[in-house]
């Protein structure tokens, strides 16, 4: 997969440069960043030569130790066209983004890696997609108390309410902003679950993003997509992705 300079520009909205945005780019990143999803994996993205297991395509092996979350977590090899990186971005901001207005902290909060402070546990997962080109996703998977997860969505939703006309938010003194808050229907089979879209904007690039949270229990999985060879048009969460990680979720236990 090749993506444009443009596309590579958009994908650098920290931390949208996800699992499938380093798949053979020769072109130069951008210096300019905004705050946005979890789930980058540049350094390890499949292709890259940096994750062995990612870039061949190899199954992976069930994992059977680690924490909760992490057996929760997807893996190469879970989703049948689709590459699945844990690795990290070294170069986006990471920590959790500050807004400016304090109704759309939540929303904040769903950007970066690191969500809001009542997460006990949070695990990262950067998934490109092999059949449509420039599709990537973002998957973090958090623990909570499970009154502090019902919270979680219910501020969301409010937070989608509040801030359909947009705000900006800063993360390692670098801004962006995010316009067109809308809510979005999506089907889960979670507790419950919330979804909605927005346009990211940092300097003259824009990417449109769709969002999905999902609260089983005291877990909470947060997908976040957008396509970076096409960062104009409108992307999805596939339903396989939110389906098969609800899963592990619950075999997790």
């Amino acid at each position: 997969m090749r993506i444009t300079a443009r596309a590579t520009t958009v994908a650098l909205l920290p931390a949208l440069l996800f699992a499938a945005v380093g798949c053979g780019s020769t072109d130069t990143p951008a210096t300019g960043k905004a705050p946005a999803p979890s789930g980058s994996a540049a350094s390890g993205a499949p292709g890259t030569g940096t994750s062995a297991g990612a870039a061949s395509g190899a199954p992976a092996v069930p994992k059977t130790g680690g924490t909760k979350l992490e057996r929760a977590s997807l893996e190469q090899g879970d989703l049948p066209g689709y590459q699945i990186s844990s690795q990290a971005n070294p170069n986006a901001p990471h920590g959790q983004p500050q807004a400016d207005k304090k109704a759309c902290q939540p929303l904040a909060d769903a950007m970066g890696d690191k969500p809001d402070p009542a997460a006990r546990e949070s695990v990262n997962r950067g998934i490109g997609s092999q059949r449509q080109v420039g599709l990537a996703v973002a998957a973090t998977v958090s623990s909570y108390s499970e009154s502090d997860a019902k919270r979680l969505v219910s501020r969301l939703r409010q937070a989608i309410a509040a801030c359909g006309g947009g705000f900006s938010a800063t993360i390692e003194k670098q801004t962006g902003s995010y316009k067109d808050v809308k809510a979005a229907s999506y089907k889960t089979g979670g507790d419950e679950s919330v979804s909605w879209t927005t346009t990211a904007v940092a300097g003259d690039a824009s990417a449109q993003v769709h969002l999905v949270v999902i609260r089983q229990g005291g877990t909470v999985v947060r997908l976040t997509a957008l396509n970076v060879a096409a960062a104009g048009q409108k992307a999805q969460v596939p339903q396989e992705v939110a389906d098969k990680q609800l899963e592990k979720v619950k075999r997790a236990g």
